[in-house]
């Protein structure tokens, strides 16, 4: 009897005491790679593919924007490629609720843009833009636990960011979020592209 009221607890107690890990894109740490070795970055998530570039033993907040089999694709250079996902171990302190993390930017093409936090405000610049400071009236989250979406708003401006592959559309790399600006005043305008969480 003391048995199947054990059982039926866990079991009940199971589901509700789970908790999500992670909602790429998030940060990782290079693990359990030995001090003179290198993890290397794979142009396939195979470990028969060529190698087209290496992270450090001790290589920090690296980027994963999305997983397969075992492989986490990673940027590296001007484009991206696959680390073994055993040499990682994924960071508890990227995303806060209603904060954005270190190295967070967003950029776009066509035409150029880019919003990069600056102390209590963020800069939208580009050729046609004006690049001035804009403070930051609010930062918006899901309260879904370490999901990355976000809602920037600032003078003049409000930026969604949502989980998907992104393309920069000048570079062969992918990024984890893809950003809506929104530019408010006498002539709206909208912007999209991508943003990225890598210091």
């Amino acid at each position: 009897m003391l048995r199947l009221a054990l059982a039926l607890s866990l079991a009940l107690a199971g589901p509700a005491a789970a908790t999500q890990e992670y909602i790429l894109p998030t940060l990782f740490d290079v693990a359990r790679v030995a001090p003179d070795d290198v993890l290397n970055i794979r142009a396939a998530p195979s470990a028969s593919s060529p190698i087209i570039g290496r992270l450090a033993p001790e290589a920090t907040r690296i980027e994963v924007v999305e997983e397969r089999q075992g492989w986490a694709r990673v940027n590296t250079g001007e484009g991206s490629g696959w680390v073994s996902s055993r040499f990682l171990d994924y960071r508890t302190d990227v995303w806060a609720e209603g904060a954005l993390p270190a190295g967070w930017q967003c950029f776009g093409t066509e035409p150029f843009w880019a919003v990069t936090p600056q102390g209590d405000g963020v800069v939208l610049g580009g050729p046609d833009l004006p690049g001035d400071l804009r403070p930051v009236r609010a930062v918006l989250s899901s309260g879904v636990f370490r999901d990355p979406t976000r809602a920037l708003v600032a003078e003049g401006l409000t930026l969604t960011a949502t989980p998907q592959l992104c393309s920069d559309g000048m570079s062969d790399r992918l990024f984890g979020l893809r950003a809506t600006v929104v530019i408010h005043g006498d002539s709206p305008q909208m912007l999209t592209g991508c943003c990225s969480i890598q210091p």
